[in-house]
């Protein structure tokens, strides 16, 4: 039998004490499939007194993640911190310099320093992997860099935040509004105290960096993601969406164009019979379009101990085996150049919901805005809350504000933001114009 693979594990949180969970669990499933032992050798950690549900006195503690990421007794530095700078990014550097193979599930790390640790880790010849940096236990890193070499893959995109897709579904199924859907899911432990990097965005964005990179082989551009978040969804788009056949999710994009590569985070509304549709709550899903292997759709747990912890835990198996590869499958000095498509250069459907003054000549006037940007209107409905329907009481008020919804056919993101500037500049509208993408899919 090889000798045991020794690890150093950084960060005991959620997915810290999860692995050490695992490993305890599944020792004999190790010892058997890979011909050797997976032993825990030290740990270092915030609170050394905290309870984890286990002693740690069967590892030797390490008061800094530096050292312990240099140490002579490891084989694996396993980085389990988080944040994009700081102790985090020093540890994981240690340990690539001194030829230490690395786990990491830390994507703002990566998004940001990526290109530059990849290099580190193949001048080496070691291991970066980071499983468990997008959508917790779901394999999408191990799909596109084995099970998918045989393709060019043009698109790829997903719900990769389960703070967000809990708060819409919630949204969807109870009419709540946004604010008290957040505060439930902070009091449930979805959401942070501060929930701008879930709800803003960003969380999706660096997952989204990295499958970029993955699947076009250019460097990563963390920077260049145009990014929405969900704070401004409100339960009349909700509404209105279900009423013309659609679900609206915080998707992450990226697509090969003419022009170069869209990547954007933003809701989406996506048909109620798409599968995607369908992926409700916390979980996560990542579709990925390849020209032999046609579409595929990857769904589970984006988060948690448990899931992430499983992620972590098949990168330290590949280690195991002896298996290194680039980690973002193109060598680092092979990784092309980012080359960034105008979004406003995006083609497709829109979604549009005014707040306009009910008075004779509204809709003629906004009618008349989209038709000089060349955007044509498939459907335009004044609607009122369904509480304002016949029957409930409520008589409109001429002058009154009216929700109008608007569907447009395909048409350039320059034309729907030049339309709506100009509805705006008209006075029509109490309040800035909603617009959601209808994507394809």
């Amino acid at each position: 039998m090889a000798p045991p693979l020794k690890l150093g594990i950084a960060g005991l949180g959620t997915v810290g004490t999860g692995l050490i969970q695992l490993l305890d669990a599944h020792a004999e499933r190790f010892r058997a499939t890979l011909g050797r032992d997976i032993t825990v050798t030290a740990v270092s950690a915030r609170n050394r007194h905290k309870d984890r549900g286990f002693s740690l006195d069967r590892f030797r503690w390490v008061d800094n993640p530096v050292e312990l990421a240099a140490d002579a007794g490891i084989d694996v530095f396993v980085e389990l911190i988080g944040g994009d700078n700081g102790i985090a990014a020093e540890a994981v550097e240690a340990a690539l310099r001194a030829g230490k193979h690395v786990v990491t599930a830390n994507k703002a790390l990566l998004a940001r320093h990526g290109v530059r640790l990849a290099r580190l880790a193949e001048e080496r010849g070691i291991a970066l992997n980071f499983e468990a940096a997008v959508a917790g236990g779901i394999p999408v890193i191990k799909t596109m860099r084995e099970a998918l070499l045989g393709n060019e893959i043009s698109r790829v995109y997903g719900i990769l935040n389960g703070t967000c897709n809990y708060i819409l579904t919630t949204m969807q199924e109870e009419g709540r509004p946004f604010a008290e859907v957040l505060k439930e899911a902070q009091e449930r432990g979805y959401a942070e105290a501060d929930p701008t990097f879930d709800i803003g965005g960003f969380d999706t964005a660096h997952k989204l960096s990295l499958l970029t990179s993955l699947a076009f082989g250019t460097e990563l551009a963390f920077e260049d993601i145009h990014i929405e978040g969900i704070e401004h969804i409100t339960p009349a788009d909700i509404e209105a969406a279900d009423d013309l056949g659609y679900r609206i999710k915080l998707l992450g994009v990226a697509v090969r164009t003419a022009s170069g590569i869209e990547q954007r985070v933003h809701p989406a509304m996506v048909p109620k019979h798409s599968a995607i549709a369908e992926v409700s709550g916390v979980t996560n899903c990542v579709a990925i379009d390849g020209d032999f292997v046609g579409d595929l759709l990857l769904v589970g747990s984006g988060a948690g101990s448990k899931p992430t912890a499983s992620a972590v835990a098949s990168d330290i198996g590949d280690i195991a085996r002896g298996l290194v590869v680039p980690p973002f499958l193109t060598p680092a000095s092979k990784l092309k150049p980012y080359t960034r498509a105008m979004l406003d250069r995006h083609q497709g459907a829109y979604y549009v919901r005014l707040t306009v003054y009910d008075r004779p000549g509204t809709m003629a006037a906004i009618a008349s805005r989209m038709a000089e940007q060349d955007v044509s209107i498939e459907s335009i409905v004044q609607r009122r809350p369904r509480s304002a329907l016949p029957g409930s009481g409520a008589r409109p008020v001429p002058g009154s504000l009216t929700p109008v919804v608007l569907i447009t056919h395909e048409t350039t993101e320059e034309a729907m933001r030049n339309a709506l500037a100009a509805i705006e500049r008209d006075g029509k509208v109490s309040e800035k114009p909603q617009m959601i993408r209808i994507e394809k899919l």
